[in-house]
């Protein structure tokens, strides 16, 4: 069984005798696991069986990213090296706009007050300036006296030799039992320090709210008869419970993966060499690209201002979901987003308070969204709050209303179309020669609209949408991801294999037998910024340093064979398989010319004008532009 949580559905998916069982509950955004067990609930009353008969149970949530974003994560405090304090104000020196000088950067999670430094140096061979005990006793006592919930330990040169962090943070644990301390040796022993210190402070910032979360969680499980949760992490694979508690930041994008997964694993399944998945919910939409089956990953990202450089699936992420709220700027030009009306009240079509105007109150109006089924199974739409939402901004903006709500979809859609060619077009592929694998509660009802932008011609919403990233939880395999920082010359006798062996160690300690995949961060010697490459560490070296040559003439169009290589990190993954359901198969259904409505369990899908779709083997509606 997989549960995941959205920003206005929370959806159940379970498999049980090559049955697929799926459910959709509306989120509690004060407590989500409130509406995990209601889900849990309605699913297995619906398959007709008990908590004792769930064999496996995986989870996907948004709480550590909501608190980012809302700005709702644990009082912490910075201990740095004596000189550094001020690493996360100086950020990278950059603007936050190129040509806008009034606009600013987020702010850091730390203010400047609550940074307190101690002295200490290493240097590439090890210690030069002893940790100074006086100095760690002043910044202990300073913790202690700003009340913080969360330490972030990130010294100068730790991710080289750690012992003085090691030393902080076991000072700060001992003294202070009740306060969380994330080190930046054990959250990313990885070069370049702002980035290492970003992360290892949204780690502190989230952890203890994490933590709350994940332990109601598991209680009420544990009182509901259910297994222990694993929790889906941002790089597509599941960890236990106890294991997600303890970094937070592992988690942030634990959200969309369930769903990136899932529509990998569809597009491996029918050998789609090139796939863009669509993910439109409530209120965001998520987008990632697939090649050969396998979704695209990177070791940085952006959460919110605040960069997060841990192994994570390359998901972009607009807010266009279908209660993202329409309105009118101080020009006059419509805009949708990024407020949402959430799951409460919600759009203004649910009849439960909500009155601004959104995504799917201009899909009610202009006939998009069946009226005679309950949404979700529990919300009729109320076809006359919607027109009178849309009206009152149409009114505003000198509009009819049919003419406000194709303005509002045609915004929404450009908004998702930007980020589908974030992940395709400015990754090097043609989006025209990808199939969109459209799903979420809105992705199907927007998929033709969004396909006619890129000049994408197959579109195909799988029989599971609704719920996609619920069985993408069931799907998931665990996984856990190692890096290290070595700077190593990439030659014949540079050991590359042997500085992977503590790696190794790690992976087969915490996930004894499980397969593993070695990459390697490689640059010529004196650039500044990196290429990952997949790496066979059996293989000579030399294969590493053409491999490298390979992937920078194939993204900057040039290389450089006879300059040396450095190798900057290694990375190692070790994942376990996880469930491989056979969906239930059926009989290919007629073509159908659009436009038409046609309902999906779950979800809505939308057959735009010139567009033909028909069912196919296993559920899927394929659709083709003419």
């Amino acid at each position: 069984m997989g549960v995941d949580v959205g920003g206005t559905f929370t959806d159940a998916a379970l498999i049980t005798g090559g049955r697929l069982i799926t459910a959709k509950v509306p989120t509690t955004p004060a407590d989500q696991s409130e509406g995990v067990i209601a889900a849990v609930t309605a699913v297995l009353s619906r398959a007709g069986l008990r908590p004792a008969d769930v064999t496996r149970f995986a989870h996907g949530m948004t709480v550590g990213t909501n608190a980012l974003l809302e700005g709702t994560g644990a009082r912490t405090s910075l201990i740095a090296t004596e000189g550094f304090g001020d690493v996360l104000e100086l950020r990278r020196q950059d603007r936050a706009h190129l040509y806008r000088l009034d606009a600013h950067h987020s702010p850091p999670l730390v203010p400047h007050a609550r940074t307190h430094e101690v002295t200490e140096r290493c240097g590439p061979h090890g210690v030069i300036t002893p940790l100074d005990p006086a100095s760690l006793e002043r910044a202990v006592a300073a913790v202690r006296a700003d009340g913080s919930e969360a330490v972030a330990v990130g010294l100068l040169f730790a991710f080289a030799h750690p012992q003085h962090e090691a030393a902080v943070a076991a000072a700060l644990r001992e003294a202070l039992p009740g306060v969380h301390v994330s080190a930046s040796s054990e959250v990313l022993p990885e070069i370049r320090e702002y980035e290492r210190i970003s992360t290892t402070v949204v780690d502190a910032y989230l952890t203890p709210v994490l933590r709350s979360y994940l332990g109601r969680l598991g209680e009420r499980a544990a009182a509901a008869g259910l297994p222990s949760p694993a929790i889906m992490q941002s790089s597509g694979g599941v960890l236990p419970i106890a294991d997600s508690a303890e970094h937070a930041a592992w988690t942030v994008l634990s959200g969309p993966a369930g769903g990136v997964i899932g529509a990998a694993r569809l597009a491996a399944r029918e050998d789609r060499r090139l796939a863009l998945t669509f993910d439109m919910g409530g209120t965001s939409c998520d987008v990632a690209l697939v090649t050969d089956g396998e979704p695209a990953r990177t070791s940085r990202t952006v959460i919110a201002g605040h960069p997060l450089h841990l192994p994570v699936l390359d998901v972009a992420t607009v807010s266009a979901g279908g209660g993202s709220i329409a309105w009118a700027d101080s020009g006059g030009a419509l805009r949708v987003g990024p407020q949402s009306a959430g799951a409460r009240p919600g759009p203004a079509a649910y009849g439960l308070g909500g009155t601004e105007p959104t995504v799917t109150d201009a899909d009610v109006v202009l006939g998009r969204l069946p009226l005679r089924e309950p949404l979700g199974g529990a919300i009729r739409l109320d076809a006359d709050a919607a027109r009178a939402a849309v009206g009152g901004l149409a009114r505003r903006l000198g509009l009819g209303v049919e003419e406000c709500a194709e303005g509002i979809l045609t915004v929404a859609v450009q908004e998702m179309v930007r980020a589908l060619r974030l992940v395709s077009v400015e990754r090097g592929e043609d989006a025209r020669e990808a199939t969109l694998i459209a799903f979420g509660g809105a992705g199907p009802l927007h998929a033709c609209a969004v396909a006619d932008e890129l000049g994408v011609r197959t579109v195909l919403a799988p029989p599971a949408a609704g719920v996609l990233a619920a069985l993408g939880l069931v799907m998931a395999g665990e996984r856990r991801d190692y890096v290290q920082t070595v700077l190593a010359p990439v030659d014949a006798g540079a050991g590359l294999a042997g500085m992977l062996s503590p790696l190794r160690e790690h992976a087969a300690h915490d996930l004894p037998g499980a397969p593993v995949q070695a990459a390697a961060d490689c640059r010529y010697a004196g650039q500044s910024h990196a290429l990952t490459i997949p790496w066979d560490p059996a293989a000579p070296e030399a294969s590493l340093a053409q491999a490298f040559h390979d992937a920078h003439r194939e993204r900057y169009g040039d290389a450089d064979p006879g300059r040396a290589v450095e190798a900057v990190t290694l990375r190692l993954a070790a994942e376990r398989p996880g469930a491989d359901p056979e969906l239930p198969g059926g009989a290919e259904g007629p073509g159908v010319a659009g436009p038409t409505v046609i309902p999906m369990e779950g979800a809505t899908c939308w057959v735009g004008e010139g567009w033909t779709a028909r069912v196919d083997g296993v559920g899927s509606i394929r659709m083709e532009r003419g």
